[in-house]
């Protein structure tokens, strides 16, 4: 009885952390790329896209075979095994002196973070249908307040090095390790165990599985859309802030831990009550509408004051994701959470396999020497195109999901 109340505080302590040590990161990994590749920005903006783009693939191919493998032997060897390794490849970051040794341990990141549709499934589990959305709003205001400790705590530790960042995630990620393998029970029943099968546990077996329930390709190809947009964010934020206002790590560490403080207040004051208010499908349809007019504000923004005039708009667009994933979870029976939530990793897999190119790539070509045009903003234009063609195919959907 004890170890059952630790399931969903274990579930979001797990992504806290990986937030956390993911924020830890970021403020310095600009300046890693430079250093140890010896690159200019524009050049490292460039590279950072490709190891984006590596890490996506792992996460695309990771995501289906390990939510079919924790319906098949449970939620907690997935998550303590993916947790276990994430230390590991953080320690080997640290000691990393070369891109490839870079290169290699970002993919294994993205091979461990598809166990994320595995967490998801934890949290259906142990939840019902009709409170899902609240709960996986507790999901981004973890995230959120992981993005408000990591940030801050990797632009102090940089002054110490590149490399601090990379050792102190490694023991969050070895600390929660153990905390879970203390106190994290299963929260699969036996009962609802299924085969394991490689015809579903790959990227085409999931959409055929996904095609087989009615609106759910439909409902995954707006969370495909939406995670390309919602990326510009991690993936292009320590160059955009750079190039476009010359900020330091202490200060790029600054302002996600503010922007982490904002995500974390929408979700747990916000979410519910505006679901509840409009259903999932209108709920998510105001968070685009307000993304699309946060990401336009920061294409033209050229004084570091205006770089946080549009946390308005990042508050409420945190609505869009716990909604998609709601409206998602509710087409799985019990027996096929963990393949659903697999599934909306999947296809956040696929739009972070695209992200990286689509995104930053417009970043490098803008902001390079012999660029015909200055503009750090092109990455956020981008992402404000995609959107608007999430809000036109989320318009498409049937507004009562199916239970």
């Amino acid at each position: 009885m004890i170890a059952s109340k630790h399931r969903v505080p274990f579930i979001l302590a797990t992504i806290f952390i990986d937030a956390m040590g993911f924020g830890l990161v970021m403020p310095v990994l600009p300046q890693l790329l430079m250093h140890i590749g010896g690159l200019d920005l524009s050049h490292a903006i460039n590279v950072g896209s490709w190891m984006g783009l590596c890490m996506a693939l792992a996460t695309f191919f990771a995501a289906p075979v390990i939510g079919n493998l924790s319906d098949r032997f449970g939620r907690r060897p997935m998550l303590l095994a993916a947790l276990g390794l994430l230390a590991i490849d953080y320690l080997v970051m640290a000691a990393a002196s070369s891109l490839a040794l870079l290169f290699v341990s970002r993919t294994l990141s993205g091979g461990f973070g598809g166990s994320y549709g595995a967490a998801q499934a934890a949290l259906a589990d142990s939840t019902k249908p009709e409170d899902r959305a609240r709960t996986f709003g507790y999901v981004s205001a973890a995230f959120g307040v992981g993005f408000v400790v990591g940030p801050a705590i990797g632009g102090l530790l940089g002054s110490l090095g590149d490399r601090a960042p990379f050792i102190a995630a490694a023991a969050l990620a070895g600390t929660n390790f153990v905390y879970g393998l203390t106190v994290f029970p299963e929260t699969l029943p036996p009962e609802r165990c299924r085969a394991f099968a490689w015809s579903r546990a790959n990227p085409l077996g999931a959409l055929k599985a996904a095609r087989a329930v009615t609106g759910m390709t439909a409902a995954a190809g707006v969370l495909v859309l939406w995670q390309i947009a919602s990326l510009v964010y991690p993936l292009t934020w320590s160059f955009y802030t750079i190039a476009a206002f010359g900020w330091s790590s202490q200060m790029i560490g600054a302002s996600l831990a503010i922007v982490g403080c904002v995500i974390a207040a929408s979700q747990t004051l916000l979410t519910g009550p505006m679901v509840k208010r409009f259903g999932e499908r209108d709920a998510a349809t105001i968070g685009l509408i307000a993304a699309t007019a946060a990401f336009l504000v920061y294409a033209f923004a050229r004084t570091t004051w205006m770089a946080f005039v549009p946390m308005l708009g990042i508050a409420i667009q945190s609505l869009v994701q716990p909604s998609l994933m709601a409206m998602l979870s509710r087409r799985a029976t019990p027996e096929t959470q963990g393949e659903v939530q697999g599934i909306a990793a999947m296809a956040m897999g696929v739009g972070s396999v695209a992200a990286p190119l689509i995104l930053t790539q417009p970043l490098a070509w803008f902001t390079a020497s012999d660029a015909p045009v200055y503009f750090p903003g092109a990455a956020f234009i981008v992402a404000a195109t995609f959107a608007l063609l999430a809000l036109v195919r989320l318009r498409g959907l049937p507004r009562v999901v199916p239970g």
